[in-house]
Parts: C-alpha cells; structure tokens; sequence
C-alpha cells in the first residue's frame, strides 16, 4: 500500500488567515438529517442544529445513498456460493483494503472489523499478553481507560502540554521492568476539550523503552488525516459512528503479531478454520491467523461498507479543506464564548493548542443540564452535558474532588440553577453548516443575558421543560 499524501497528524498544521476565509466559501457535505425541523417549547418550529458530532456524527448522505443501492445486492459472506453472497464478500473485503488505505497501513498490518471504538480496544487488551504493563493518561474516554482489566495497569496523571505529556511517559516507562511487554493507550483528540495530543512524539517515547502504542483515533479519524506509518502507532482503533458512517461498526487496525497468537476475541463460525472431533470426545479447533480470527459470527456487512464508503468519501473531499473549515467553525465558537464572561472553557494545554470541533465549558450560575435544555427546547439546538464518559478529566478540569457527584451523560438530580459536577460540550465537523455554530453562539449570549425563557424541572436525572 502506498502513502496517502498529507497523511500524517501528530497535531496540526497551522490554518493561514487565507485557509480560514477560503474556509467560509466551502461548503459543508451533504449529512443526512440536514433538513429536520424540531418544535421550539415558545412556539414554531426551527431547522435542528446537530452539534454532538463528538457522540455520534449524522451519517453523510454519499454514505447513505451508496448504502442504498448495495442493498438489494445483499448477502451472506465467506460461506456462500451464490452470486449475491459473492458480491457480498468481495465488498466486505475490498472495504478491508479500503480502509487500510485510509489508514495508512503496512503491509503487514491487520484490520479487524469490530462493534466500536470501545470494543476495539477491549479486543485488544484480550491479546496483550499475560504479562504486559498498560500506560493510560487519566485524561482518557473510557473506552480507553477502562478495558485492561487483566493486565497490569498504570495511570498516568494529565498532563498541562504536550511536553509535559512525553515527559510523564517516559519517565513512568523508565521506571518499569524493562524485560516484559508494554503498551501505552493513548488518544488522538480529546472528546472532552477537543485538543490534539501529540501522537507522534508518544510514540517514539513508547518504542524508545520497549513498549507498544495503540491510537484512540475516535475523535481524530472524523476530523484529520491519520497515518499509521507516519505516526508510527502499532495499532489504531476508530468508530464508524462518529465517521460519518451509521450500523454500529469499528476498526481495530495494526500489527498482526498479538492477534495472532491469542485466543479468538469470540469464538464460532469464521473464526475457526477447521473443526474436529477427537477419539476422547472432544475437539479440535484451528483458528484461522487472518483477521477473521477475531471476527466470529455473521459480521456487519452494511456497517463496514458504510465505514469505507465514509472514508472513500472523506479523501475526496479532501482533509486540507475539510480542516481548513472546521478550523473556522472553531474559532467562530471560541471567539464567540469569549465574549461571555460567565462561559469557562475547559482545557488542559491551552488556549493556543490545537483542536478539532469538539469545546466543552461551564457557564458560572448555570447547570449545566439546565443549560443544555435550555438550548435544545428554547433554540432547537442539540449539544451534551454531562462527564461524557471521561470523569477523571472532566473531575480535573473542573477542580473537584473524586467524591463529588456527577454521572456519564446523566447528572445527579439538581433543580436549575444548582450546581452539579457536569459540562456543556457542542462538537461539529464536516456536515456542520455555518448558521448552526452563529445560531449556538447567539443561544448562548442570549441565555447568559437573559435567562431562560421557560421553567424547567428535574425528571430521571435530566432537566427538561415544565410542561405542567
């Protein structure tokens, strides 16, 4: 496989004054949902402004559409002989290959298809071997944080730069047993403050000591160019749902070695190569060494098309004009909460630091829940509040203390106004159409200035209007 030009990220280059205005012309791709309209609670209805890409991203309609006219052809893969299961298969395997080049692969790497990000990276901690130390940033979403249940782990604190970062890795790789396997997990853009982190750097820190690295490119893959090669990560783990790319399918994507030689991640039909009773009763398995191998049962043929249509659809669009938009999306928000006294956006590496379309911040004398329902019910706009499935960050960033309440995506009951240990995050990308972020912008302004134009009430741990 050949290099991708412009294929590489660590953070970001620089967006020119030019890039920006050129930005402003280009318009946004074609996402499916665009048109919906949604009831205001004062009266009339409003075209919705989606921006909680960073939870899942609304599929694009090239995504969509190509979906559609495979869908009659559908079929059952790697088993049957028919015509349309063969056509299944060729397309099952060609989105592989699709996906490798979108990667930036070696050679030798595998792409295994998976549910998620999240079960990507609990496929791989089913591989590392018995002995392995894991290194994870504090800082990380869950998925990343959360999975190495049987492998020796160690948290590392957030760090304040992306020196900072480097540094606390490799002195905690220093001071490891230099004899046994390592791996560090780290992700590429924060869902939390959007922030890059500076990959490529990990990385070499992580082969300089021995130890292996795997990319949480979930946040990153939607927004910038990712190279495996470049980068030089052992393995890369990403979402279709947040690509652009609906059905609830992932990647995990890197070395073969540690695939190979463990257990299947599900064992049963593809997984297995050949089957046999034993003389004693029992049975013989020989598991296949391909990817398969982790790939057992019926797969999701239409999730993993959709992922390689969206990112067959991504290179075309080209990431140079994709991140040259979205670098103006940003700084409309950023400029535009800056002007708000009571709003603080959260950050760890700064104001400078570069970021992709996902901002998260607390506006002084607000819930936050009571914040975000304010925007979606008075303003049609749709964004987060919560921890959002990162608490150790989100805990650091607002300075509280471990014990303090607060949930994923679900506040503890406080009635509007109480404070509540949770965040606003609005999150956009390439399908994010200008009007949506000036309307948030002025939302916001508004509420601040204002207050709410309605009366809101505590249900189940969320706030939603008063209709009583």
């Amino acid at each position: 496989m050949s290099a991708r030009p412009n294929a590489a990220v660590t953070t970001t280059s620089d967006v020119t004054a030019a890039d920006s205005a050129d930005a402003c012309c280009t318009a946004p791709l074609a996402v499916l949902g665009r048109d919906v309209t949604v009831p205001l609670v004062t009266g009339g209805e409003v075209t919705y402004a989606a921006l909680d890409y960073a939870a899942s991203a609304p599929a694009l309609q090239r995504v969509w559409d190509d979906v559609a006219a495979y869908a009659p052809y559908y079929g059952s893969v790697h088993r049957g002989a028919g015509y349309l299961s063969q056509l299944s298969t060729d397309l099952f395997e060609q989105s592989r290959v699709t996906v490798a080049e979108f990667l930036d692969c070696r050679e030798d790497d595998q792409v295994v298809f998976t549910r998620s990000t999240t079960d990507s990276l609990n496929l791989l901690a089913q591989v590392v071997p018995a002995d392995c130390q894991v290194f994870v940033f504090e800082t990380e979403h869950h998925a990343s944080l959360l999975p190495w249940r049987d492998a020796q782990v160690t948290y590392l604190n957030a760090p304040r730069t992306p020196a900072q970062a480097v540094e606390t890795l490799e002195r905690a790789l220093a001071d490891r047993d230099p004899y046994g396997p390592a791996l560090v997990c780290v992700t590429g853009a924060s869902n939390v403050t959007g922030e890059l982190w500076p990959v490529r750097e990990l990385a070499a820190a992580a082969h300089a000591h021995g130890a292996r690295i795997v990319l949480d490119a979930a946040q990153l893959a939607p927004h910038h160019p990712v190279s495996v090669r470049e980068l030089d990560v052992d393995w890369v783990a990403f979402s279709g749902h947040k690509l652009y790319a609906p059905f609830g399918s992932g990647v995990l994507a890197g070395r073969a070695d540690w695939l190979r030689a463990a257990e299947p991640y599900l064992a049963g039909g593809g997984a297995s190569r050949t089957v046999a009773r034993r003389a004693d009763g029992g049975v013989d398995v020989e598991w296949h060494t391909t990817a398969a191998r982790h790939e057992a049962g019926s797969p999701n043929v239409i999730g993993v098309y959709s992922i390689a249509s969206a990112c067959k659809a991504l290179t075309e669009a080209g990431f140079d004009s994709l991140v040259a938009r979205e670098r103006h999306l940003i700084d409309t928000v950023r400029s535009g909460l800056a002007e708000v006294p009571e709003v603080r956006v959260l950050s760890l590496f700064g104001d400078d630091a570069p970021r992709v379309g996902v901002i998260s911040f607390v506006v002084d004398g607000w819930n936050s829940s009571h914040f975000a329902a304010a925007l979606s019910a008075e303003y049609g706009i749709g964004v987060r509040d919560g921890l959002f499935c990162a608490h150790p960050l989100v805990r650091t960033l607002l300075g509280s203390d471990a014990q303090d309440p607060g949930e994923c995506g679900a506040p503890e009951p406080a009635a509007p106004g109480e404070r509540s240990l949770n965040a606003i995050r609005v999150s956009f990308g390439a399908g994010t159409p200008d009007e949506h972020v000036e309307r948030f912008v002025g939302a916001v302004k508004e509420l601040v200035r204002d207050g709410a134009q309605w009366k809101y009430r505590t249900e189940d741990g969320r706030c939603v209007p008063d209709r009583g």
